[in-house]
């Protein structure tokens, strides 16, 4: 199994989520729990497509942190 990095971002119609090591999978949902169930389904989704067309599926396993910096 391999593991992908979400971001969410607040968006006005609720949330959009993103693979960070697959940027061209995203999303959006009402709720934080809608938009992480259509992620989630994208991803397999995407992953499938990859198989049928023989490409590279993109490794998982980014590391996401977070900056602070003075304003």
């Amino acid at each position: 199994m391999t593991h992908y990095t979400a971001k969410y971002t607040k968006i006005p119609s609720g949330y959009m989520g993103q693979i960070v090591e697959w940027p061209e999978v995203v999303t959006e949902g009402r709720t934080l729990e809608d938009c992480r169930d259509m992620l989630k389904d994208a991803l397999k989704e995407m992953v499938k497509a990859y198989r049928k067309q023989r490409k590279r599926i993109p490794l998982g396993g980014a590391l996401l942190e977070q900056l602070a910096v003075a304003m």
